[in-house]
């Protein structure tokens, strides 16, 4: 997973950083001005932690995600 931030230019999103691949699917999220979230410390080292994790490719399969929620009570 990528996270990228970027702005509206003329109706399209201009990404910063290097760009996507081609074709990929994206999800945006816009936020207003002054929306903001506070996490506890707990939350932001596990959300740090989660997102080192999918860099370094540790991930769960869409099938093997689908196959956990199936099964769950």
């Amino acid at each position: 997973m990528k996270v990228a931030t970027g702005r509206v230019v003329e109706g399209k999103v201009i990404l910063e950083g290097e760009p996507l691949a081609e074709g990929a699917v994206v999800t945006v999220v816009a936020r207003d001005e002054d929306d903001t979230f506070d996490v506890s410390p707990e939350e932001e080292r596990a959300l740090l932690e989660a997102i080192a994790q999918a860099d370094r490719g540790q991930v769960v399969s869409w099938e093997a995600l689908r196959e956990q929620l199936r099964r769950a009570p």
